[in-house]
């Protein structure tokens, strides 16, 4: 999936604000509200590179906690992506303050975070692209500290029945249409599409975040828009 974040990557939020339907912006705040970050919160924020999350934990945290101890380090394995990122906070004061930093990194093998370290483990939209999830979360699981939260937000299955067909059909028809107007690339959005909708069920995924290690409250997940979007909020057991 590479090629895709590679061509779009100046235009990726406002590409994906479009796929979305405008939803995209609504999701990731409620997203940072259901984290409840605390001050002080070390958060590891992977497949991040455009700083869209980044940017509004930070806020979140200075206008909501009034905090400013608090950090974020994003990690994505596409290069492009990360110098967007870098771009949007260059003249920031979290830029200025070192409470953003960046590095290429691969998520199925965070060799450059050490275990136990982060408060948050954070993942949007990110976890349909990788070849091994189940890796993922083994990292996840072991970078995180004990009583640290686990946060994903990751596209799902919409199980009723005619809203359902209507997303399949978005997902098999009008996603690749828009890639071959926005990006005049079909092939690469159908490829995108096609991780997303072979992406497990949320009740399947949900399962796997558990048998990482990590809790799951009640169903362990909770859905956006009638499962467009899904968000896991789970945290690592203080014993572990």
């Amino acid at each position: 999936m590479g090629d895709v974040y590679c061509k779009v990557a100046d235009r990726y939020d406002a590409v994906s604000d479009m796929i979305s339907m405008s939803m995209n912006k609504r999701w990731k705040q409620r997203f940072i509200e259901q984290m409840r970050p605390m001050p002080g919160d070390k958060m590891l924020d992977v497949a991040g590179g455009t700083c869209e999350v980044a940017r509004r934990y930070l806020q979140y945290q200075d206008t909501v906690n009034h905090d400013t101890t608090s950090s974020v380090h994003v990690v994505d394995f596409n290069d492009s992506m990360l110098q967007v990122g870098r771009r949007r906070m260059a003249q920031s004061s979290w830029m200025d303050n070192e409470r953003v930093t960046f590095a290429q990194g691969n998520a199925e093998d965070l060799a450059d975070v050490p275990d136990n370290s982060v408060d948050i483990y954070c993942i949007s939209a990110g976890m349909h692209n990788l070849p091994h999830p189940e890796r993922a979360l083994r990292e996840a699981y072991r970078v995180v500290k004990p009583g640290g939260r686990f946060a994903c937000l990751e596209y799902g299955h919409t199980d009723m029945p005619v809203i359902g067909q209507i997303c399949r059909w978005y997902w098999d028809t009008g996603i690749p249409f828009l890639g071959q107007v926005l990006a005049n690339d079909r092939a690469s959005y159908e490829r995108l599409a096609r991780s997303v909708r072979t992406f497990p069920h949320q009740k399947r995924f949900a399962q796997a975040i558990r048998h990482a290690g990590f809790h799951l409250p009640g169903a362990g997940y909770e859905l956006y828009q009638w499962g467009m979007m899904v968000a896991y909020i789970g945290s690592k057991p203080r014993t572990a």
